[in-house]
């Protein structure tokens, strides 16, 4: 189910942004990154609709996803 960014505490999106940003293989190329860098661009993308974010309520998690435009 589809989780309107908007609808999350700054707390909880910052968290689900963090957990995402911070998965093994996420690489973001040959330099390195700072986390809050990471949560800055992804943020973006999620206000853009680039991004959304799912909730999953049989495992209680979230992921983020790729919106088709």
């Amino acid at each position: 189910m589809e989780i309107p960014w908007q609808k999350l505490s700054e707390e909880a999106l910052t968290a689900i942004i963090e957990e995402f940003v911070t998965r093994e293989g996420t690489e973001y190329g040959a330099r390195d990154v700072s986390l809050a860098e990471k949560v800055t661009r992804v943020r973006a993308q999620l206000q853009s609709r680039k991004l959304a974010i799912d909730y999953d309520p049989n495992t209680g998690t979230c992921n983020l996803f790729a919106k088709q435009l």
